[in-house]
């Protein structure tokens, strides 16, 4: 996988490209291979050490488009992360300035970082969301995962999930083409230097709008290629996986097939800490939403302790419709 400093820009060419393709799987998959920057890994920042240590401190957040970056690092610094798991974050988009929050982010909390396109999102999101558009029209229209460290990553890869364009194509009866977009359900996944080994860290972010055996689907595909881009390395996944989302009210999300998958595979959910892990927020105004859809999936480490991090601002603003889970892991 490409890791760059800067990911190109979709051209007007490009975009016309893809508004004129037809609505199908096969069309959408040869727009993703042809987009540059939906096919590589963007990398900046400045680490603040050189290598993590023994013990460490790990967020996984769905951030809900980073409209706050700065007052999100300030709800993290007291946990002192060395590796922060992010999902959500916009680069270039109307609705949150136009910003890099990942950068934002990053640079609020001493951090390197690593940025993946998961959507080129063709508007400018839903209607809660354009009252906070800044443009017209987005300058990228990059919506994706990242991850944070303390340290330069030793590798960097991209982990795409699906690729029929569950956002786009016609095909897919449960598709939701309400917010058009180019692009699908990914991973990023990063070996990081730690005085007793390196490590692998992963964010990711699962399907929402799908069913168990979909999302189990897509963690079976993740774990698959963690194996071969890090064999034999202990691993920390943490993200969003979408437990129990878009499944009939009276669906357990304890029965996604998904965590018993990974236990047949020596992962662990015990770094997960208790609760429902959504809000209400400015963009998800939704009171009665309980659902517990963020999770950590650990092999070959333990943890120590667990929290989960209210996503609430200091004068009470939500920061998103996700609280950040956190873990201390040896």
């Amino acid at each position: 996988m490409t890791s760059l400093s800067e990911l190109p820009l979709v051209t007007k060419a490009d975009k016309a490209r893809i508004l004129a393709a037809p609505r199908t799987a096969v069309a959408h998959r040869d727009l993703l291979e042809s987009l540059p920057a939906m096919n590589a890994v963007q990398t900046g920042g400045a680490a603040s050490g050189s290598v993590l240590p023994a013990e460490l401190s790990v967020v996984a957040w769905n951030v809900e488009r980073g409209l706050f970056p700065d007052e999100n690092a300030a709800l993290l610094a007291p946990f002192a992360p060395d590796v922060v798991l992010l999902s959500e974050v916009d680069h270039g988009m109307a609705r949150t300035s136009q910003n890099h929050t990942t950068a934002d982010m990053a640079e609020a909390l001493n951090m390197t970082y690593a940025f993946g396109v998961e959507f080129l999102e063709l508007d400018l999101g839903g209607a809660t969301e354009r009252a906070f558009c800044t443009d017209d029209c987005n300058a990228r229209g990059w919506h994706g995962n990242a991850i944070l460290s303390t340290v330069a990553f030793d590798a960097v890869t991209m982990i795409r999930l699906d690729d029929h364009g569950h956002w786009f194509s016609t095909d897919e009866l449960d598709a939701d083409l309400s917010q058009p977009r180019v692009g699908g359900r990914m991973a990023l996944a990063a070996i990081v230097p730690r005085q007793t080994g390196a490590v692998c860290v992963v964010s990711t972010h699962l399907e929402s709008n799908a069913d168990a055996d979909h999302r189990a689907g897509q963690f079976d595909r993740l774990m698959d290629a963690i194996d071969a881009f890090a064999p034999g390395l202990p691993v920390i996944i943490g993200g969003d996986l979408n437990t129990g989302n878009h499944l009939p009210p009276d669906f357990d999300w304890r029965n996604e097939t998904l965590f018993a998958n990974a236990e047949a595979r020596d992962y662990d959910w015990d770094a997960t800490p208790a609760g429902i892990t959504t809000r209400p927020s400015l963009i998800t105004p939704h009171p009665t939403r309980q659902m517990k859809l963020d999770w950590f999936a650990l092999r070959g480490v333990s943890f120590v302790d667990k929290a989960l991090i209210p996503a609430v601002a200091k004068d009470g603003k939500p920061l998103s419709d996700h609280d950040a889970i956190w873990c201390f892991i040896s």
